[in-house]
C-alpha cells in the first residue's frame, strides 16, 4: 500500500515514516502544503495521512483536492486541535478517519490497516480469490492451503492485484505502486514483468489456477472470472 503522510513537524513526520516502513507501507512524505499539493496531482495513493496546519496552506483543502482527483484515496486527518468543527469539516469533505496530537504510533497503524480493510477488503483480514487466500495483517500468501513464499514486492504487487480485482492494471501503475516517485527514475518496465513471472510461477507450483491474466500493449489484470 502506498501511503503520503503530510506533516509539517519534521520529527513527528520522521517518527510516522519509520514506524509505518517497518510495517511495509511504501510511504511518500511532504513537510508543506506545495509540496503535497504537487505531489497528489502528480501520483496515487492509497491513503493519506495530512495534518490541518501546514506551512502555505489547509490540510482541509488538500483533502479537497485529493477527493476531486483520486476519491478512492483512504483520509486520515491528524492534528492538534480537538475541535468539533474540524472534525465535521473533515468528515463532510470525505475524511475517513481523525486522530489527536499526541497519539501513539500504534493506534495511527491500526487506523490505517482497519481503513484499508474497510476501503479495499469489506472490513475483512484474509481476502480470496480462487485457491489464492491473503492475510492482510500477517502478510501471508497461501496457494491451495500452501504457505507460498513471496519477496516484498512480491507481495505488495499480489496485494495491488487484489485490491482491484478485474481491472487492467497498467505496468506503469504497478510500477508506482511499489516504487512510489522513485519509478520515474527507471529506465524500463522490464522488472514488473520478471516479478510477476516468479509471482505466477510461485503461485501454479502450488497447483492454483493462474489468475493473473496479460492485456496484450496495456499490463495486467487479476481475472475473478
Amino acid at each position: 500500500m502506498k501511503l503520503l503522510i503530510v506533516e509539517d513537524n519534521l520529527k513527528l513526520l520522521d517518527a510516522i515514516t519509520e514506524t509505518l516502513v517497518e510495517e511495509k507501507f511504501l510511504c511518500e512524505t511532504s513537510g508543506n502544503y506545495l509540496d503535497a499539493e504537487g505531489k497528489i496531482y502528480l501520483y496515487r495513493y492509497d491513503i493519506m495521512v495530512v495534518d490541518i496546519n501546514l506551512p502555505g496552506g489547509s490540510g482541509l483543502d488538500l483533502l479537497r483536492e485529493v477527493k476531486a482527483q483520486n476519491p478512492e484515496t483512504g483520509i486520515i486527518v491528524i492534528s492538534a486541535r480537538n475541535s468539533l468543527d474540524n472534525k465535521l469539516e473533515g468528515f463532510e469533505l470525505g475524511a475517513d478517519d481523525y486522530i489527536t496530537k499526541p497519539f501513539d504510533m500504534a493506534e495511527l497503524v491500526a487506523r490505517i490497516k482497519s481503513l484499508i480493510r474497510r476501503r479495499n477488503f469489506r472490513g475483512t483480514r484474509v481476502v480470496s480469490f480462487g485457491d489464492i487466500s491473503i492475510d492482510t495483517t500477517k502478510r501471508g500468501v497461501t496457494a491451495n492451503n500452501q504457505n507460498i513464499d513471496l519477496t516484498k514486492s512480491e507481495f505488495d504487487i499480489l496485494l495491488f492485484f487484489f485490491s482491484n480485482p478485474g481491472r487492467v492494471l497498467t505496468r506503469e501503475s504497478i510500477a508506482e505502486h511499489i516504487w512510489g516517485d522513485n519509478m520515474d527514475l527507471a529506465d524500463s518496465f522490464d522488472f514488473i514483468y520478471s516479478h510477476i513471472k516468479n509471482i505466477r510461477k510461485k503461485i501454479t507450483s502450488n497447483g492454483c489456477n493462474d489468475l493473473i491474466k496479460a492485456v496484450y500493449g496495456i499490463g495486467y489484470r487479476l481475472n475473478i472470472n
